[in-house]
């Protein structure tokens, strides 16, 4: 029996839209090219946040938020100016971002519950802005943890498909490749591909491209959730824009390999419109993971605003520039500064005092406790003494750091880890000693050290985020650390264009009929929702939001 919807694609995206169409009673046929290992995609590696809006944990916390705060620091952060004529790229990724606010001031935490989707206490202050309230970032801490961080928030969806599986209403079609649209007087009305061979690689490990033969699938509906292209770096150099200077010699990767973009070649051969593809959203403070799944696999560090953060030439990096921030107006200073752009790293000094307080890595398996999901778990790891095992680990194993009871020695050592010594240990003590000096006073004119008094004052990052003012030459905080960061591929902000309906648009922008787009490979909605910028716990949000958008539409459309 013909499948009434193929979905392409056994990410988060995928499974919410499989949920929506197998709730009400359709057919399903899902399509992967990878293994059973990996379904629930990107999602079941991060760290699970979620960008919610005037949400009970927010006011326990003593957060006032509303949607009109949210919009005006969404619209700020994305900056649209692709909008001049009915065609404009930007024209269906305001309307998508405006309606993913609303979904996240409104139904989502209530969908979330439903689908058993449970939040921690926690909610984080990420991207804290550019500092002018019109601008990027945000306005109030709004990133909510899931219980289990990225497995909590697949895992539920992943059982509500299984169970769509035994009532007949879900086939999965694992290691089947898609290379074709198959298109009907104008209208997709299937696809067609080549199976690939057993793997029983780990999830996220690479797995092999061997052909077995061919499949075909047909269906009057087919939605694209196939991500984007992180985990290919010529791809993300081919897009990468001149507002960013020159792309790194030598990049990190956040994604698995097979996040590799080829299904947006495959829609556009066939007539869809991909918009924005210049919009990259690759951070800035990536480590080598000395435990690797993928070729070259980053973690990135969720920093807290208190390290000192240098560039390759040890120079203390301007505001906006500063942790935990500002990613993209850090890439352009790191990319655009003439002497800088020969290097492909930068640094932070921190001392031990606030490795243990402030480091936190993003990821489910960077965060055994929260992934557990239990509390007794959670309390005996963040409230032990010392950092969590996973950073601990990284400063044992991990290429990327170095330790030291004196500032001296750690240059000394972070030079090592160079090819050439380029810090100047002269000048590196003057920028410590600078930042030290205004630690005497509950007040300062130095904007990083008036940003962690700041934060201080947030009783969420006073509690778990945020250390205790001091000097980083202080022998009671130490030893010293030195971290070198380097920029890794994550995400993609442009996509193929879609309307409300997550319908795929075609050139002249009317509906590519029977083909859907949702998650990244739409842009995370109309082929750009986040803009320029994203305030993120926003990437797994727009999964979600296109995901069931797609789903409902989809349903209603056979």
């Amino acid at each position: 029996m013909e499948p009434d919807a193929i979905i392409v694609g056994g990410g988060l995206a995928g499974l919410v839209a499989a949920d929506e169409l197998t709730t009400a009673g359709r057919r399903v046929a899902l399509v992967d090219q990878e293994t059973p290992a990996n379904l629930g995609g990107q999602a079941w590696w991060s760290f699970g946040g979620l960008f919610l809006v005037d949400s009970p944990e927010q006011r326990r916390l003593g957060v006032r938020d509303s949607f009109d705060l949210a919009w005006s620091d969404w619209s700020g952060s994305a900056g649209w100016d692709r909008l001049g004529g009915a065609l404009a790229d930007d024209v269906w990724a305001v309307r998508w971002g405006r309606a993913y606010v609303e979904f996240a001031a409104g139904e989502k935490r209530r969908w979330l519950r439903s689908r058993g989707i449970r939040l921690t206490p926690m909610v984080g202050w990420a991207e804290r802005g550019d500092g002018r309230a019109d601008g990027h970032g945000n306005s109030v801490p709004r990133f909510h943890v899931a219980w289990g961080t990225g497995t909590g928030v697949t895992a539920p969806l992943v059982a509500r498909a299984r169970e769509a599986e035994t009532r007949g209403l879900l086939t999965f079609h694992h290691r089947c490749r898609v290379d074709t649209l198959t298109i009907e007087a104008g209208r997709v009305t299937g696809v067609e591909g080549v199976r690939l061979a057993p793997d029983a690689a780990p999830r996220g490990a690479p797995t092999n491209r061997r052909v077995t033969g061919a499949f075909n699938l047909s269906a009057p509906v087919v939605l694209l959730a196939t991500g984007g292209i992180g985990g290919d770096h010529a791809r993300v150099r081919r897009h990468w824009p001149d507002r960013l200077g020159r792309p790194p010699r030598d990049m990190l990767t956040g994604v698995p390999a097979h996040v590799d973009g080829r299904m947006l070649d495959i829609a556009a051969d066939a007539g869809a419109r991909v918009v924005n593809q210049d919009r990259l959203w690759c951070y800035v403070e990536g480590l080598k993971n000395w435990n690797p799944v993928w070729p070259r696999h980053a973690i990135r560090v969720l920093p807290g605003p208190s390290a000192l953060w240098l560039d390759a030439l040890g120079r203390r990096l301007p505001a906006p520039a500063l942790p935990g921030f500002d990613t993209l107006s850090t890439l352009r200073h790191l990319r655009t500064t003439p002497d800088l752009a020969g290097y492909d790293h930068s640094w932070f000094i921190l001392t031990q005092a606030i490795l243990e307080k402030e480091f936190a890595l993003s990821g489910s398996e960077q965060n055994a406790d929260l992934t557990s999901g239990r509390w007794l778990e959670v309390l005996r790891t963040r409230l032990a003494p010392g950092a969590t095992p996973e950073v601990e680990a990284f400063k044992r194993q991990g290429e990327d750091f170095v330790v030291a009871d004196d500032l001296d020695t750690l240059v000394e050592r972070m030079n090592a880890l160079t090819a050439q010594p380029l810090l100047d240990p002269a000048l590196v003590r003057r920028q410590v000693e600078a930042r030290d000096s205004q630690f005497s006073n509950p007040f300062s004119k130095d904007v990083q050290v008036r940003a962690i008094h700041d934060a201080r004052r947030y009783l969420g990052d006073r509690l778990a985020r945020v250390a205790r003012p001091h000097r980083l030459l202080d022998p009671a905080a130490g030893p010293l650390i030195g971290v070198r960061l380097r920029i890794l591929t994550r995400k993609s902000l442009g996509g193929l264009q879609t309307d409300l309906d997550s319908r795929v648009l075609r050139p002249d922008g009317s509906v590519f009929e029977g083909l859907y787009a949702a998650g990244e490979a739409a842009g995370f909605g109309g082929g750009g929702a986040h803009g320029y910028n994203a305030l993120e716990g926003s990437f797994l949000g727009g999964c979600i939001f296109t995901g069931r958008a797609a789903g409902r539409a989809m349903s209603v459309d056979l």
